[in-house]
Order: C-alpha cells, then sequence, then structure tokens
C-alpha cells in the first residue's frame, strides 16, 4: 500500500493532492524550479527536493530527475498532477521501472489517447462520432476555418484557428513551437474548426477489475485562446435537452475507456451542437483542472478515488449520481483587455471572502477555494499564470453563479491585473445565465464591456485614495495637541492629487476645511470619516465604505462592495530619462524573444507581425501599430525581455515625412 507521494507537479494541483494525502495520513515529497523555491505547495510537503534551473524542459519535464527525487525522499508513489509529464507514456514506464508506484493509468492507455490522431481513428472505429482529420496539403478554402491543434497537447497551447488559406503554413509552424516547447513534442494537425460549439466532458473513474463509472459531465464552453475560463456541473445544455444526451453521452465514454482497458481518473471531452449532436474530441488521461464541480456535485474525493484504485481496490456500489450545481472560475494574472496578456510580479493579497473548503469537496451551499498561491507569492513568467480556482456549490446554478460573482466581487486581489472583474462580468452576464452560449463566447461578448461592468468607479475610488493620502500626510505632521490637522488662518486654497486608472487619468481638487476635507467640483459627493486606510463617502445621500492599501509610492488599491479600483499615482515630476522614442514598440510583458520577422530599414504595415515573445507557455505576437519604416531593431532572439523593454522603432518613413 502506497505510504509516500511525491507530486511531480506544481502550485495548486500540488497543494489539491497533499490535502488528500494529509487526511488519509501519507507522507508528501515536492519537487520544486529555482523560481518555486518559495511556493506554497513546497512549504506544506514534509520533503521537498530542488531540480534545477527555471524553464519546464529542465524540471518539471525531466523524468529521470523526478524519479531519482522520489527514491531520494523516500516516496513509494508519484502522482503526475495535470500538464507537464501527466500525460507522458515515457515517464509512467521510468515510475513503474523505478519500482514506484504510478498514480495513473497504464503507458499504453496513456499512448493510446496521447495521440489525438490515433485516438480519434480508435473512437471512429468504435462507432463514436468524431471530426475528421484534413491533410494541411489539401486544405482548400471552401474547408475554412480549420482548427491546428497540438497532437500531445492540451490547454490551448499549440492551437490556432486559421481563417485565411495564406496564413495556414505560418499558424502550423508557431502551433509546433509552442507545443515543442509546452510538451516536448511539436506534431500538430488539423481538422474543421466548429464556430458555435458546446465544450462537454465526462468524468470517469476506473479500476483494476473491470469497473469504470461515468461520474456525470461537465461544460466548459466559456473559453479564451482555447483554453476554459468556466466550467461547471451539471451542463445547460445537457439540462435543457434532456437526460437522454446525458445518457449517451455517459454511455460514450465508458466505452471509450472500456475499449482501452482504462484505468484511474481520466476525462472524455467531446463537442456538441446546439441540437444535442457530439462528435469525440479527445481522452484526457489524468485529473482536469475542472475536477472540483465533479467533487462538489456527487461529494467524491477524486484524488482519495485515484489513490484507491492505484492500490488495487475496487470501485463499489452504484454508480454515483449529480446532485445540485457547481461552477468554477479559474483566476487568472491576466489582461483581458489587452488580449489576454499575461501577468508577472508580486501578488501582495489574495483573500476570497466566505471560503468554507479548500482543497475539499463541497456539496453545500458556499465557497471551495483550490489555490497556488498565497498573499505575497511571487507570479513567475515561468509557468501558467492561474493563481487560483474559486468554486461555489448551491442548490440550483443561477443561485451558484450569484455567490460566485458575490465572492469574486468582495475578494481582495492586490498587485497584479488579474481577470476578477472579467469573471463576475460573465457570472451575471443574461446569455451565460440563460446558458445560450458556445465556446465563441468571447466573440459576441466583449471582455473588456464584461470587465468594465463588474469593476469599481474609478473616479470615486480616485476621490476615496486623494482623500486617504491627504490624511495620511497630514498625520505626520506631528500637530500640538488641540490643533486640527485643517487649521489655517486664512482660507485655504485647493489642493490636487492625480491618479490613473489604466489610460485614464483623475485629478482630484480638494481643501482642508474647519470641519475636515472638501471635496471641490464634486457635487453630490461628501466626505462623512477618513483615515489614512478607510474613508466614507456619501454619494448622493448614500453612504460607502472604501478602503485604501498603498504598496509603495507606485500602487494605491481600493477596495469597494462594488469592485476594486488599482490606481497609480502620478508624481508631481517626471524623470525625463523614463522617456521612450516616437514609434517605439515595448514589451507588453515580460518573455523571451522567440523570432523576428523582420529587418532594420524595411517598410512594414500597420498590424504586421515584428517579432514573436514567449510568455507563461504561450506565443504572443508583437505588431507594428502604424505603417512606416523599421528604424531600430532593439532585442535578439533568446533575449528575456521585462515589461516595458523597447523592442522595435517603427518610424513614418521618408515619403510620409516629405508630406
Amino acid at each position: 500500500m502506497i505510504s509516500s507521494v511525491l507530486v511531480a507537479n506544481r502550485g495548486e494541483i500540488a497543494r489539491r493532492v497533499f490535502a488528500t494525502c494529509r487526511a488519509r495520513g501519507l507522507a508528501t515529497v515536492a519537487v520544486f524550479s529555482d523560481a518555486d523555491a518559495h511556493s506554497p505547495h513546497v512549504a506544506e510537503a514534509d520533503r521537498a527536493v530542488r531540480l534545477p534551473g527555471n524553464a519546464p524542459a529542465d524540471t518539471y519535464l525531466r523524468g529521470d530527475l523526478i524519479v531519482a527525487a522520489a527514491k531520494a525522499a523516500g516516496a513509494d508513489a508519484i502522482h503526475p498532477g495535470y500538464g507537464f509529464l501527466s500525460e507522458s507514456a515515457k515517464f509512467a514506464t521510468q515510475v513503474a521501472d523505478a519500482g514506484l508506484t504510478w498514480i495513473g493509468p497504464p503507458p499504453a492507455s496513456i499512448e493510446t489517447m496521447g495521440s489525438k490522431v490515433e485516438s480519434k481513428k480508435m473512437m471512429a472505429d468504435a462507432g463514436v462520432p468524431v471530426l475528421s482529420r484534413l491533410d494541411p496539403d489539401q486544405i482548400t478554402e471552401a474547408e475554412l476555418p480549420v482548427l491546428v491543434k497540438a497532437s500531445a497537447g492540451g490547454g490551448g497551447r499549440g492551437m490556432r484557428v486559421v481563417r485565411k488559406l495564406a496564413d495556414l503554413t505560418e499558424e502550423i509552424e508557431s502551433a509546433a513551437r509552442e507545443a515543442g516547447s509546452a510538451f516536448g513534442d511539436s506534431t500538430v494537425f488539423c481538422e474543421r474548426y466548429v464556430e458555435t460549439g458546446r465544450h462537454i466532458e465526462v468524468q470517469v473513474m476506473s479500476d483494476q477489475h473491470g469497473t469504470t463509472w461515468a461520474l456525470g459531465e461537465r461544460e466548459c464552453s466559456v473559453q479564451r485562446r482555447h483554453q476554459k475560463v468556466i466550467e461547471e456541473a451539471p451542463s445547460p445544455l445537457v439540462e435543457r435537452i434532456g437526460q437522454h444526451l446525458r445518457d449517451e453521452m455517459l454511455t460514450a465514454a465508458r466505452s471509450a475507456a472500456s475499449t482501452i482497458g482504462y484505468v484511474g481518473a481520466g476525462t472524455v471531452e467531446f463537442l456538441a451542437d446546439h441540437d444535442g449532436s457530439f462528435f469525440f474530441l479527445e481522452m484526457n488521461t489524468r485529473l482536469q483542472v475542472e475536477h472540483p464541480v465533479t467533487e462538489n456535485t456527487t461529494g467524491l474525493d477524486l484524488v482519495g478515488m485515484q489513490l484507491d484504485v492505484a492500490n488495487g481496490l475496487p470501485l463499489e456500489g452504484p454508480e454515483p449520481t449529480l446532485h445540485g450545481y457547481s461552477i468554477e472560475v479559474r483566476l487568472y494574472a491576466e489582461d483581458a483587455s489587452a488580449d489576454w496578456q499575461p501577468q508577472s510580479g508580486a501578488l501582495h493579497r489574495i483573500e476570497i471572502p466566505e471560503v468554507r473548503a479548500e482543497f475539499a469537496p463541497l456539496t453545500e451551499r458556499g465557497i471551495r477555494l483550490d489555490s497556488g498561491v498565497v498573499s505575497g507569492s511571487e507570479v513567475s513568467t515561468h509557468y501558467d499564470p492561474m493563481l487560483a480556482k474559486v468554486i461555489a456549490t448551491a442548490p440550483t446554478r443561477t443561485e451558484a453563479a450569484r455567490i460566485l460573482a458575490s465572492a469574486l466581487q468582495r475578494a481582495h486581489i492586490h498587485g497584479l491585473i488579474t481577470n476578477r472583474d472579467l469573471l463576475v462580468g460573465v457570472l451575471r452576464e443574461p446569455d451565460f445565465l440563460s446558458g445560450h452560449f458556445d465556446t465563441g463566447y468571447f466573440g459576441g461578448h466583449e471582455p473588456a464591456g464584461l470587465a468594465g461592468s463588474a469593476a469599481g468607479d474609478p473616479g470615486i475610488a480616485a476621490l476615496a485614495a486623494a482623500v486617504a493620502d491627504a490624511v495620511r500626510d497630514h498625520s505626520r505632521l506631528h500637530l500640538p495637541a488641540g490643533i486640527p490637522a485643517g487649521f489655517r488662518n486664512v482660507p485655504a486654497g485647493p489642493a490636487t492629487r492625480t491618479y490613473t486608472v489604466g489610460e485614464n487619468e483623475h485629478v482630484v481638487s480638494y481643501r482642508w476645511g474647519r470641519h475636515g476635507i472638501e471635496l471641490d467640483d464634486q457635487p453630490g459627493v461628501q466626505v462623512v470619516a477618513a483615515e489614512p486606510s478607510v474613508v466614507t463617502l456619501e454619494v448622493d445621500g448614500v453612504e460607502q465604505r472604501l478602503t485604501v492599501t498603498r504598496y509603495g509610492t507606485e500602487l494605491v488599491v481600493v477596495d469597494t462592495a462594488d469592485g476594486a479600483v488599482a490606481l497609480r499615482p502620478v508624481p508631481r515630476f517626471v524623470d525625463p530619462s523614463q522617456a521612450v522614442a516616437a514609434g517605439s514598440l515595448v514589451a507588453p510583458m515580460p518573455g523571451s524573444v522567440t523570432r523576428i520577422a523582420v529587418e532594420e530599414g524595411q517598410q512594414v504595415e500597420a498590424g504586421a507581425p515584428l517579432l514573436w515573445l514567449e510568455a507563461m507557455k504561450m506565443e504572443h505576437v508583437v505588431r507594428a501599430v502604424e505603417a512606416g519604416v523599421v528604424e531600430q531593431i532593439a532585442v535578439s532572439v533568446g533575449q528575456q525581455v521585462e515589461p516595458g523593454t523597447v523592442l522595435a522603432v517603427v518610424g513614418a518613413g521618408e515619403q510620409e515625412e516629405d508630406a
């Protein structure tokens, strides 16, 4: 029987597995890269082994180092988590050959389903409907759009939608590079792209005695860049169409698992039409990121079941069914309003209110939190920018969405731009609440608009920040007892403080009066009470309390019941050395330059790709904002850059200057 488990992973999934292991009295072992040395999953493990380096290829993708770490730390079993080596048949074989217990399916099953090309052939032979594979050399305009997809991949990496035949070759090459970097396998293939599909999957669990359970379905149709953002159980589409669709999908999933002699936890994914027709996409031979919604609606501990199956125990009793509703959101460090740009740096604070469970099934009404970070964590550029999964459970879907939106809106998340406001906006959006959406949801619902609908009022936040900063500064004057902070023997002139929110500037004018701070040019707004960290404003007769938190001189976060606003104080004097030349294109995020497509002196059109950055396992293209001539390439391939680094300078060119 297993006594000590090494998790060959990091972050949230490592903490999730450790939680079940601790509950069962099992010892835990973590592995960590240099970038993860101070990560919470390392601190929570009984033992930890360093994997020198930062890049996944040098650390979490090194099966030999992980097996050696297990032996050195006395682990007798390895849990792969998800991502990295979780679907590597070679790694599963390495673990078994080392005399360790592999907490996952047999290598043969991983190899069969690990190739999306071969698995679709097998499912087609078994009578499961599939989308046919297309030969890239034979694709015509009539077959567009097509989807380029990594054979060994997942999580949206190595995927591209191609709508123009002229772009096909370039997109295949880009997807292959991304797949090779993320999974160590650059094989990609093409298939018809279904614009308005519903992404529905079935959780399966199989024991070593021939029993397979299909534990209900999940819907994961709200996606960005082919990566899931919101997942839920049960599926709104299946609920609308009826039990017969659920029965058909569960039967197909059991058949898929049984056909390959599957053992352990897995997920069979389907693409469904709005009328209920569905096609096999792939089988993920591991635990999924979204497994908590199945746990919350069945009451099962899927990690615990993985341990039982690995120990040879049978699945006993009737197959569990779904009860209630559960919705999960993925909280990412990314700017959804700026083409989903990933963020990195210090996460000063993360506090989610009303959490009733962490890393454990929650079948009653409330919030569950599975997080890979804590307040003070550093978000690295080397890995996926997901911070946490916030999950709500309730008797109805509408209530689950309402509980989840409220918890997110009242959360304190400071230090990084996140998709929190976007998630709240989606959870309150009518089409989402009605269940009428598909994988193209963000194509018809502008992310910036959704995020803006759930954000705090930046004008009110700037007022609160200015008042709080003014009170703080006056509190440092050490006035004699009995002299109020705003005392003047002549009328006081106005003072101003300026803050930026995104690209917008907010100037606040105020003055000290006999009874405290008075706001200029703000009809209907009065200061009721003010302290350096808490301000109460009366706005049109309604009082609201705002908390103000500062981080150095560059960031002020104002939290309200209606949402949070991050402000940047504008200094009175600006260092001229901080300015950049006109036409400069700067790095929007930290990353590594993977390819440069232009040369100095080359004429480019607006929107033309100049270079590519790889950040957090995804490729991001940097394009010319306007037409002109490339005057300077300021970086080289392989160079690591920080946000704000000048990448290239595109000038107007001689003809335009003459005109």
